[in-house]
Formats: C-alpha cells, sequence, structure tokens
C-alpha cells in the first residue's frame, strides 16, 4: 500500500521518566501491541498525542519558563507549538499508559483517569525538555515528538504499581539503563537513551536532576533531515 508523503505532522508528548540509585538509573518503559498501526512490538516510553482538550487542562504548577521557552525556539511553519498543551499531554497520558501521577493535592480539579480520584492536580513544573523529533516523511502517522524528562520522585504513590494502566503498553517495568538498548527500541529511543544516560551519569544520584544544557533536534519537516540543537 502506498503511503502518502504529506501525512499531517500531530503534536505528540513523550514522558520519560528516570529512576536513580546507588545502584544505576533505570527508566520506565513499555511495549507496543503487534497490531499498532505506528511503531508495532517496539519497546517505547509512555505517551501520544496531543487532544484539543489539553490545551485548556488546569495545571498546579506549569512547565519551567527555561522549557517552556525552548519549545518555542524552533517553530514550524507557521505553526508554533503550545508548550502548555504539550506539556499537559504528557502527564496525562502516563497517567493513562502507566497509571502513574505527577501532581500536587489542592489545586484546580482534574478529570483525567487517576487525578480525578485522588484529587491530585497535575505539576509539569518538574518536567525537563530534552528532546525533539520530527517523524521523516512517508510514515503511516507523522508526530512532532517533544520529549520530556521527570525525575521518578516526583511521582505520587507507588512508582511500582501499574493497576490503573490502560492496555496499550504491555511490560510494563523500569529497565536499567545499561540494558535499555538492548530492548526492540526504535532508532529515535536509542538516541535518547544516549542523551539520557549522559544526563543521569552527569550528577549524583541523589542531587537534583539538572536540566540538558542543550535540547536535540532531528527536524524531518522537509525533504533532507536536519539536525540541530536549541539552546
Amino acid at each position: 500500500m502506498m503511503v502518502p508523503q504529506d501525512a499531517p505532522i500531530r503534536d505528540a508528548a513523550t514522558m520519560i521518566l528516570l529512576r536513580r540509585t546507588r545502584q544505576g538509573a533505570s527508566v520506565l518503559m513499555g511495549m507496543r501491541g503487534a497490531k499498532a498501526v505506528f511503531m508495532p512490538s517496539k519497546y517505547v516510553f509512555p505517551g501520544g498525542a496531543v487532544d484539543t482538550e489539553d490545551a485548556t487542562a488546569l495545571l498546579a504548577r506549569p512547565l519551567a519558563t527555561l522549557h517552556h521557552d525552548r519549545m518555542l525556539a524552533e517553530p514550524r511553519g507557521c505553526a508554533m507549538p503550545k508548550p502548555h498543551a504539550i506539556a499537559a499531554a504528557a502527564l496525562r497520558e502516563l497517567a493513562e499508559e502507566t497509571g502513574l501521577l505527577i501532581g500536587r493535592p489542592g489545586g484546580p480539579p482534574c478529570p483525567w483517569p487517576g487525578y480525578a480520584e485522588t484529587g491530585l492536580s497535575p505539576d509539569a513544573s518538574g518536567l525537563h525538555y530534552c528532546f525533539r523529533a520530527i517523524t521523516p516523511p512517508g510514515r503511516p502517522r507523522r508526530f512532532d515528538a517533544y520529549f520530556f524528562v521527570a525525575d521518578a520522585a516526583t511521582i505520587c504513590g507507588d512508582a511500582d504499581d501499574f493497576s490503573r494502566a490502560c492496555d496499550e503498553l504491555s511490560h510494563l517495568h523500569w529497565v536499567p539503563l545499561a540494558q535499555a538498548r538492548a530492548l526492540n527500541l526504535p532508532f529515535i529511543t536509542e538516541v535518547v537513551l544516549a542523551e539520557i544516560a549522559e544526563l543521569a551519569g552527569s550528577v549524583a544520584h541523589d542531587a537534583p536532576l539538572p536540566s540538558p544544557d542543550t535540547v536535540p533536534f532531528f527536524d524531518n519537516r522537509g525533504p533532507s533531515p536536519r539536525f540541530a540543537q536549541i539552546a
């Protein structure tokens, strides 16, 4: 079947949860279904497309200014990305696909599964914008994917409790960074893992997670791929 070259590009958000201990660092990953249209049978981080409602989601605290401004540094033609909506989508997809919540009590009510039951409000302040990649032409679906990393310490509740997760990702588990690249991964996930390993190794396990100095950007908007570093 011929795949159209001009498949629309949708904004998407990906959440990388990083757990750091004296024994080393690990990331949360799950496997997409064998019949999935996009990246079947691949191990990926939680995430998905931005929904219209994400633009009006009420957050307890917003994305930090550094990351908000970096997300605006490489606009897509006449369409400017919406950092609030993309960060909200990352938190929503994390809750849907893993059941894990990053939030605070006492904030505005949130109807998302998990948040509604616990009374927590999603909190984007601990998200670090760390990577961006646009799906190349010729794929059945194309995304302008913004990757965020967050310390697992920001999770509310048990970080090993996936009982509220939907069935979109199977085999959810914390994968040691040293072993993650041996999984069946999309190419871009391999690249992101290398960046995360470098970030995790730059500070002690009990120090605050730093923001990356720059954000790598794999730009496939045009016929020729372009790589940039967003400062």
